[in-house]
């Protein structure tokens, strides 16, 4: 049985990133698609863990191959998704978060591509501007930049699947865990894969 691919969006600063790492580290059998970017690694990021960092040229070179699930223009820079890492981990019953912006994500949804669509939120906009200027990274032109986009975002938010709020990050974790628990014991799934079947059961003593 293949693994699922949920795809995962939301506003730069939403806390996205923060809630997949404790989903990666609390669920089982969970594997993150590591994305390429022609952006510079920010502090504390790894090449091949958090992002695989390449030229402009890589980039328009496996674009141009058909490299990409997805691959889309984020403030300036190029961001895809390796089709064959993700294919190869779904073959092998692994389900895959993808980390993507809602062009991207729309790309996947039109590609036909069997998917479960979340999209995570701040409670406010002014909650996440606080936060874009907590992180300390950008410049007030770059903080403009990402809350106009993010207006832009939320417009899409409807064609997700579910919708998760990052008010307190407990929770929100807890949300998405429970969006990939459901949608593991859904029954044609869990039947597949169950050592016990349903007509066993039911011809069982006391049946």
């Amino acid at each position: 049985m293949n693994g699922t691919l949920f795809v995962v969006s939301a506003p730069s600063g939403a806390g996205k990133s923060t809630i997949l790492h404790r989903v990666l580290e609390e669920i089982p059998a969970v594997a993150f698609s590591v994305s390429h970017t022609t952006r510079s690694p920010r502090a504390g990021e790894a090449h091949g863990r958090d992002y695989f960092f390449v030229s402009q040229q890589e980039f328009a070179a496996m674009r141009r191959g058909g490299a990409f699930l997805e691959a889309a223009e984020v403030h300036g820079n190029w961001y895809g998704t390796s089709r064959g890492a993700v294919e190869e981990m779904l073959g092998r019953g692994v389900d895959v978060l993808l980390d993507i912006d809602v062009q991207g994500a729309l790309q996947v949804r039109a590609s036909g591509l069997t998917a479960v669509f979340i999209f995570i939120v701040p409670p406010s906009l002014t909650e996440l501007e606080r936060r874009l200027r907590g992180r300390g990274t950008d410049s007030d032109e770059v903080i403009r930049r990402r809350l106009a986009n993010a207006r832009q975002e939320l417009l899409a938010a409807s064609r997700y699947d579910h919708l998760v709020v990052n008010d307190e990050l407990n929770q929100a974790v807890r949300m998405v865990e429970a969006v990939i628990l459901a949608r593991r014991s859904q029954f044609r799934r869990n039947y597949d894969n169950s050592p016990v079947r349903l007509d066993e059961v039911l011809d069982g003593p006391g049946a």
